[in-house]
């Protein structure tokens, strides 16, 4: 074994953070109070305790996160009881609006009074049934209604009478049928009929028939002023019921407005209702003959109330969560009736939203399903910018509603929102949409993982003990909350913070549950937990277990022994579905002279995203810095990902991509038996990678299958050796020496690794050691420009020889020469 390897090679304590129940100081859950909080987002914590707090319009929350980390759960509770310490807002009612049906009033009332101005107003309905039309039975009514009536027959019957007077001198008879009159004429005092009337004589059918005439004339002068005197009697009629009416509603609309004297708006809708019963009563309780139970609807949809919302005496402001944010369930809606095929509506079919609900107090949304929803962000952008809350319905803006509807009276708004999102829909409303910033002014940002800190494993289990509470669930054993803790820092990808995932969490508790009840014991103990994530692993672990029997059986092509030049073990990581597995995959390079450079297979054949390209590109830079200082960098070289099908990206495989490289370059193979995973920059410096344990673990499960040799191990990046958190059977390995996982700093470190002796580091005067791999890939480089100049001379030779034979010339003085040419290039 080489001298530089001890000191690259990982101690198995290095490999993980394992927690133990030594560290608790209880045995089960049960002795654990319950934990109100939310563990290690103390920034987002103090960011909505501020937004909450702050009385100015344009401080709304967005809450940003990944699902999971327990944003949404905690953003409720805590506005639940942030909410029960703030004044209860007003109760809002939609009445008649008796001059503008079209137009609904709002009233606002005390919390907890709308329902009361209900129960009183079909109070009333119910007095109004019982009062009318009694109140027009009465004897006094009566009455006054036949003295009018007399007077009015008393001017038509005179006038008649003078008539019949004037007809019997004329011996013609006055008859009244049906409100018709008819004038007879009579001989000896008899009438006549139409036969009689025939057999008179020419000369005295005549004088009748002039007669007639005349006092059909005169009927006319004399009942000339009736239309007067019916419209009199009309007035009459209309004042006396008028009259009639307002002392039978005065003892039932006083104590009504005596109630209410301190509400001007309901005051107003009072003596405005007053004033329509004047017009109403007679033609819907008098006149009108159909049941009573139709004539109270009737007064219901006309007079009562519309709930828009009401809250309770003292319950504090509203917190409400609207899971479905369409505009209809956000702003209200007019819903119509249909009748013979038309539409129609009143302000009884107005129907509240969820900001009226939530006005004077917190409304919770969903970004993504806000944002889903058509004309609903930029209708509540208006609502919390003009600060009112304004029922119509979209459709009408476009033209589309072909039916009269309703313009409701618009309603102030104070409500402050709470959008519960994902960062990179946060980040785009702030690029795109310019109104976003002055409207959501305050960022609540829940972290994904959380620092360890001396009381985060008591916080953590006291967690633990409040969901299982809640959920009904068994307690958990010490030793089964050192495991969830162990599992919690493996999410997190780090030995010093915990994961905020805190759903991944809770599912794996369920399950461990599940598995408790199934083995028919009383607490969940380490076993369980441990069942549950094996279950878990096989459920989702078919695609990572196929793949490892291809490589197994060699269909996939991946060495863990020998040495091969050009070729090396790179680390990958898929994810399908909600399981993501390390993957290992050769790594191939080939050189050869020529001036195109690196060539990205992957890149070419839109397989290779930008980082990945990038990580590539970067290859160049550190060849051309590192070994190319006295000559151009001239080569054509191709690297691969091997038996790669899908899109390639991120930057991991570069350091394993320049160690293939440079392997190629100086004709120097490399140990198959290592895997390699690591970014790197210009300089040759390794940087840090993601998903180093599923990586790690990967190319373990491979050589498990093959059968632990004691040589194969793992290169990762030094900045990664914090991010360890590996699986008990690889940790164990280590220690019995047959596997090894080693952490480097630079390319040279791991290149030494993989070749098995120092790749050579350079003196004072740039130049590495004879004989090393760097010397020779300088070497081999100096190689390959040397064939490009002998190309570039014979091209020249030919060319100066072709131009002598065709027209021989005089050089041009001042040409520039080869070398300037070169340099230039």
């Amino acid at each position: 074994m080489p001298d530089f390897l001890p000191s690259l090679r990982l101690l198995p304590e290095q490999l993980s953070s394992q927690f133990s129940a030594e560290q608790l100081t209880f045995t089960s859950t049960d002795e654990l109070e319950p934990f109100r909080g939310v563990l290690g987002q103390e920034r987002a914590v103090a960011a909505l305790q501020f937004g909450v707090a702050m009385p100015r319009p344009g401080y709304n929350v967005f809450v940003m996160g990944e699902s999971g980390t327990g944003r949404f759960s905690f953003v409720r509770r805590y506005l639940k009881a942030e909410a029960k310490r703030q004044a209860t807002p007003c109760d809002w009612v939609y009445v008649n609006n008796f001059d503008e049906p079209r137009e609904p009033r709002a009233l606002q009332l005390p919390s907890g009074r709308a329902q009361a101005l209900m129960a009183d107003i079909d109070q009333l309905i119910d007095n109004l049934l019982a009062t009318f039309p009694a109140a027009f039975e009465t004897p006094s009514y009566q009455q006054k209604k036949s003295a009018i009536e007399r007077v009015f027959n008393q001017r038509y019957d005179r006038a008649l009478d003078v008539i019949e007077k004037l007809a019997l001198e004329k011996s013609i008879a006055l008859y009244r049928d049906s409100g018709n009159i008819a004038f007879t004429p009579m001989k000896d005092a008899q009438a006549l009929d139409e036969a009689e009337f025939a057999q008179l004589p020419e000369a005295e059918r005549e004088r009748f028939h002039d007669d007639i005439a005349s006092l059909e004339e005169r009927l006319n002068e004399e009942l000339a002023s009736l239309p007067q005197w019916k419209r009199e009697l009309s007035n009459q009629q209309r004042q006396l019921n008028e009259e009639t009416i307002t002392l039978a509603l005065q003892p039932l609309l006083a104590p009504l407005s005596q109630k209410y004297a301190e509400n001007a708006g309901v005051c107003a809708w009072l003596q405005a209702m007053q004033v329509n019963l004047l017009k109403t009563v007679v033609d819907q309780l008098v006149e009108d003959t159909r049941p009573d139970a139709q004539k109270r609807q009737n007064l219901v949809e006309f007079y009562s109330p519309s709930l828009v919302v009401g809250h309770a005496h003292g319950g504090g402001a509203p917190v409400v969560f609207e899971p479905h944010p369409t505009y209809d369930n956000l702003f209200g809606r007019i819903e119509y009736s249909s009748d013979q095929g038309a539409l129609y509506t009143s302000y009884r079919q107005l129907r509240p939203g969820a900001l009226h609900r939530a006005n004077g107090g917190f409304l919770i949304l969903e970004a993504e399903k806000l944002l889903s929803e058509p004309f609903v962000w930029d209708a509540l952008k208006r609502a919390l910018h003009s600060r009112q809350l304004k029922m119509e319905s979209p459709l009408a803006e476009l033209g589309r509603l072909a039916t009269v509807t309703l313009t409701p009276q618009v309603i102030p708004l104070q409500v402050k929102v709470v959008i519960v999102g994902a960062r990179q829909i946060y980040y785009a409303l702030q690029e795109l949409d310019p109104d976003f910033q002055e409207m959501f002014r305050v960022l609540a940002d829940f972290d994904e993982d959380m620092p360890l800190a001396e009381d985060s494993l008591e916080q953590f289990a006291q967690l633990l003990k409040t969901r299982t509470s809640e959920e009904g669930m068994a307690p958990l054993s010490n030793d089964a909350v050192a495991r969830l803790a162990t599992y919690s820092a493996r999410l997190a990808e780090h030995q010093g913070r915990l994961s905020a995932r805190i759903g991944d969490l809770f599912q794996l508790v369920s399950e461990a549950d599940f598995m408790r009840q199934l083995a028919g014991e009383t607490v969940t103990d380490v076993g369980h937990i441990e069942r549950a994530l094996k279950a878990k692993a096989t459920r989702t672990g078919r695609v990572s277990a196929r793949i490892l029997d291809d490589m197994l059986a060699g269909v996939i092509l991946i060495d863990t022994a020998g040495a091969a030049m050009g070729k090396c073990n790179g680390l990958t990581v898929l994810e399908v579905g909600d399981s993501a597995f390390g993957v290992p995959a050769r790594i191939s390079a080939t050189v050869y002279p020529g001036n195109s450079g690196i060539v990205d297979i992957e890149r070419e054949v839109s397989l290779g995203q930008p980082i990945h390209s990038k990580g590539v590109m970067i290859l160049t830079g550190y060849l051309g810095s590192r070994y190319a200082q006295e000559f151009p960098l001239e080569i054509s070289a191709s690297i691969a990902l091997e038996q790669s099908y899908g899109y390639v990206d991120g930057d991991s495989a570069s350091l394993g991509e320049v160690c293939t490289l440079i392997s190629a370059l100086s004709r120097t193979p490399l140990k198959q038996c290592f895997a390699i995973t690591g970014s790197i920059n210009q300089f040759g410096e390794v940087q840090a990678v993601g998903g180093v344990n599923e990586k790690i673990e990967g190319f373990f499960r491979l050589c498990e299958g093959r059968g632990l040799s004691g040589e194969q191990g793992v290169i990762i990046p030094h900045a990664n050796v914090c991010n360890l958190m590996l699986d008990e059977r690889v940790i164990q390995a280590v220690q019995a020496g047959l596997f090894s996982v080693y952490a480097v700093r630079t390319v040279d470190e791991a290149l030494s690794l993989l070749v098995g002796e120092l790749a050579g580091t350079a003196g004072d005067s740039g130049v590495f050691p004879e004989g090393s791999v760097n010397a020779r890939v300088v070497e081999r480089l100096r190689e390959i420009a040397a064939m490009d100049d002998d190309e570039e001379d014979e091209d020249e030779e030919g060319a100066e020889a072709h131009g002598r034979a065709a027209a021989p010339t005089t050089p041009v003085p001042g040409s520039p020469s080869r070398q300037a040419r070169r340099r230039r290039r």
